[in-house]
């Protein structure tokens, strides 16, 4: 299994739409990201500054890579475009982090 983290920024007056969302999340949405390897996906949020840490477990890096050609994943980034920054694309803009320390 390989882990994986980056950060995102949603706006911080969209933070409770930003959960509201994320609590409602598309059925189809879910079944892709699992379809495309991802057993475990969590976003945490610092309010005060918007700041999201992503991490999530995928099998493989190349399959979890195809899930940003994905419709619905392009769907669901034009329903999330209000609520964060954003690449021209509409995709989150989205900063990996290297993992500097795991105990398992």
């Amino acid at each position: 299994m390989i882990r994986k983290a980056s950060v995102m920024r949603v706006y911080k007056d969209q933070c409770k739409e930003y959960k509201k969302r994320h609590d409602q999340l598309w059925p189809e949405m879910e079944e892709m990201l699992k379809m495309h390897g991802v057993s475990e996906y969590s976003i945490f949020l610092l309010e005060e500054t918007g700041q999201l840490f992503a991490y999530l477990r995928v099998e493989d890096e190349e399959v979890y890579a195809r899930v940003s050609s994905t419709e619905i994943c392009r769907k669901w980034w034009a329903y999330m475009e209000p609520l964060m920054e954003t690449n021209e694309d509409k995709s989150p803009v989205s900063i990996d982090l290297k993992e500097v320390f795991y105990l398992a």
